[in-house]
């Protein structure tokens, strides 16, 4: 059995704020914190014109945007990275922003701030020996491309994606170990306007035909830079990666189980099929026809995502999730979508099932159904961390959390999966991708900022933080 990389990982809009230097407003500086919707997250992922030009017409430092402060990575990246050496890491995965390198994405030059920081970061993990996974695109869009194309609708926005993508390969040929041209490529589907920069309707719907057409577009501009990589000899292993929900039949009743089976097609396999096996499934026709796509496809595309599959296969993973022809049942959130509540799990306080076993099921479906190696791209758990008295951050939850999860990614691997690396998600406290805010944390350091960016941002390790440091070395 070869030994697992142990990891962490953060994104760019998440963790760096800087929204100065050059960076331009993209798609999650325009997202708003709504207080007391920490569950329900419609209003804040599926936004509608009037909330983007809301978001246009405030202040650049307006703290009801969380996204424009981050975590301060843009400022305290050196002492995060010490943080990150002192941890022990394998590996650290980290994203590009779109905007801070191309702030409207029309540039024929790169900003040069923006350049310069990511040089520092990337050379600083090479010269700690820790292998660097990058993230070209982890949802985040210049907002002028939404204006002028309505974001990933529109093919032409291939074209401006490889521009930024292939100065980014360019730029970091030699240092990075694994490529993911877009994070969570599914995630267009439940989260339109995070995965694809499109913007919905007054009442928040989105029609299939922009959707699935801007998976495609997403999907072939995955290929072209996975190609660009392979012709070019660059160093590093390109990697897809999707949203797992890992299904279960609320019953055994077949009408259940052959829910199951159309959910995970659509919802979990759709990208992953076309970029691990360069073809669309079988069931892709019947589903588009059913729902009116014309899917925009070319020859050219066809050769392109045949010829140039992925190398390595990787999904997040944070609970699973139950099928039921019965629709009445009660749901709770998950991540990107909700589901049915599991009577045998118990739950997070934002209602998210904590399942360990299932991350090993998902691992044993990944590697079956592909035959190429795993990556856990993200696994972790959101949850509320308070300072003691002495300074000291006691978050034995989160330590259980990892324990169990962990065990089962190597019970995987001892069963035969080719299990690449495993990523704690974010290693580092950072705004929540689904609520927006800053209390929702995943870190095994803190960070000192709440919901409306108040706090001195001082890092402070939680007790996570040095139960994971001697687990990393105990399986070195």
């Amino acid at each position: 059995m070869k030994r697992i990389l142990w990891g962490g990982a953060t994104a760019a809009s998440q963790y760096e704020g800087g929204f100065y230097d050059g960076k331009g407003l993209d798609t999650q500086d325009c997202r708003r914190w709504v207080p007391r919707l920490s569950t329900d997250t419609v209003q804040t992922r599926l936004l509608t014109e009037a909330d983007v030009q809301r978001a246009k017409n405030s202040f650049p430092d307006d703290c009801s945007f969380p996204f424009r402060m981050g975590s301060r990575g843009y400022e305290y990246w050196e002492s995060d990275l010490h943080n990150i050496m002192s941890l022990g890491l394998d590996i650290y995965r980290l994203s590009i922003s779109w905007s801070r390198l191309f702030p409207t994405g029309f540039e024929e030059q790169p900003n040069p701030e923006g350049v310069a920081y990511y040089d520092r970061i990337i050379r600083a993990l090479v010269n700690a020996k820790i292998k660097v996974f990058v993230t070209i695109n982890h949802y985040a869009i210049p907002i002028a491309i939404i204006d002028r194309y309505g974001g990933w609708r529109h093919r032409d926005v291939i074209d401006l994606y490889l521009k930024m993508a292939k100065f980014v390969v360019n730029r970091w040929r030699d240092d990075v170990d694994y490529w993911l041209p877009i994070n969570e490529i599914n995630s267009g589907y439940f989260s339109p306007y995070n995965g694809l920069g499109i913007i919905g309707s007054d009442d928040r719907n989105y029609d299939y035909e922009s959707v699935f057409n801007g998976l495609h577009y997403q999907m072939v501009a995955s290929a072209l830079i996975t190609k660009y990589g392979h012709e070019t000899g660059v160093r590093g292993k390109f990697v897809c990666m999707v949203s797992c929900f890992n299904y279960y039949a609320l019953h055994p009743r077949p009408e259940d189980n052959l829910k199951l089976v159309h959910d995970e097609q659509i919802n979990q396999w759709w990208c992953a099929d076309v970029l691990a096996t360069g073809e669309y499934g079988y069931y892709a026709e019947k589903f588009l026809n059913d729902h009116g796509v014309v899917l925009d496809v070319t020859d050219k595309d066809r050769e392109a995502l045949m010829s140039h599959t992925c190398d390595i296969v990787s999904f997040s993973y944070y609970s699973s999730s139950i099928c039921s022809v019965d629709e009445k049942r009660e749901q709770v959130p998950g991540n990107l979508v909700a589901t049915l509540r599991n009577p045998s799990l118990e739950t997070t306080e934002w209602g998210w099932q904590i399942d360990p076993i299932g991350l090993r099921i998902a691992a044993h479906k990944f590697f079956d159904r592909y035959r190429k190696p795993v990556m856990v791209a993200e696994n972790g758990l959101g949850a509320r961390d308070n300072v003691d008295s002495d300074g000291r951050i006691r978050d034995d939850y989160r330590i259980s959390y990892f324990e169990r999860h962990m065990a089962q990614a190597e019970l995987a691997a001892r069963e035969g999966v080719d299990i690449e690396a495993y990523f704690v998600w974010g290693i580092i406290d950072i705004v929540s991708a689904g609520s927006c805010e800053m209390e929702k944390r995943y870190g095994v350091i803190y960070v000192d900022a709440d919901n409306e960016g108040r706090g001195t941002y001082r890092r402070l390790p939680k007790d996570s933080f040095y139960w994971y440091r001697d687990f990393i070395a105990s399986h070195r």
